[in-house]
C-alpha cells in the first residue's frame, strides 16, 4: 500500500525534451565536417546520399504498408530526413541554406515528438488512475476486513467477560449461607449441574 516516491533526477526529465535538438544539431556538425573534408559541391557524395535517403523513404513506405507498424515508419522517415538533411548540408558552401534546414528539421521532429509525448503522457495518466482505483479499492477492503476482525475479537471478550462474570456469580451463590439447591429447584429453577450441588 504505501509505495516509495521516487524523484526523478532533473537530466532525466529533460533529456528526452531535448533529444531532437540534440539529433538535428548532430547531424548538422557532422555533415558540416563531411563539408570540409571534401563533401563539398561532390555530385558523387550528394549522389550518395540521394540514394540512401530514397531507399530509407522507401523502407518506410514499405514499414507502413506491410505491417502497419507506425513507431518503424517514423524511424524510417527520420533517417531518410537526416540523410536528405546531411547530403544537402554537406553538398552546400555556405551555412544559411544548412541552418534554414536544421531549423526545419528541428521544429519537424519536435512537431512528431510531441505526438508520442502526449500519447505516452495519456497512457501514463490512465495508468496512475488505474492504479489509483486499485489502490482506494484494496484500501476500502482492508478498512472492512479490520472492522470485521475487530468487531470479532469485541465479540470473543465480550463473552469471556460474560463467562468470567457467570463464574464468579456461581461460586459467590454457592458460598452464601442458607443456599439451597433443592429449595430452587422446587420453586422451578433449572436444575443446577452435579458438580455444583456437590460443591454446595
Amino acid at each position: 500500500m504505501n509505495e516509495p516516491i521516487i524523484a526523478r533526477h532533473w537530466l532525466a526529465i529533460v533529456a528526452p525534451k531535448a533529444a531532437p535538438a540534440i539529433a538535428t544539431t548532430t547531424v548538422l556538425a557532422l555533415a558540416r565536417i563531411w563539408n570540409a573534408n571534401g563533401a563539398e559541391h561532390s555530385v558523387g557524395n550528394a549522389a550518395l546520399m540521394t540514394v540512401l535517403s530514397a531507399s530509407a523513404a522507401a523502407a518506410g513506405v514499405a514499414a507502413g504498408n506491410s505491417t502497419g507498424d507506425s513507431v518503424l515508419a517514423g524511424t524510417a522517415f527520420a533517417a531518410s530526413g537526416a540523410l536528405a538533411f546531411a547530403g544537402v548540408a554537406g553538398y552546400t558552401d555556405g551555412l544559411p541554406l544548412p541552418l534554414l534546414l536544421w531549423s526545419l528539421a528541428t521544429a519537424g521532429a519536435y512537431a512528431l515528438a510531441a505526438r508520442y509525448w502526449r500519447t505516452d503522457r495519456r497512457d501514463t495518466v490512465a495508468y496512475e488512475r488505474h492504479m489509483s482505483d486499485r489502490r482506494e479499492e484494496y484500501a476500502h477492503i482492508e478498512r472492512v476486513e479490520t472492522l470485521h476482525a475487530t468487531t470479532q475479537i469485541e465479540v470473543a471478550r465480550t463473552g469471556a467477560a460474560y463467562a468470567e462474570q457467570l463464574a464468579a456469580a456461581l461460586v459467590t451463590r454457592a458460598t452464601l449461607p442458607g443456599f439451597d439447591p433443592t429449595a430452587l429447584e422446587a420453586a422451578g429453577l433449572p436444575e443446577l449441574p452435579a458438580a455444583e450441588r456437590k460443591s454446595a
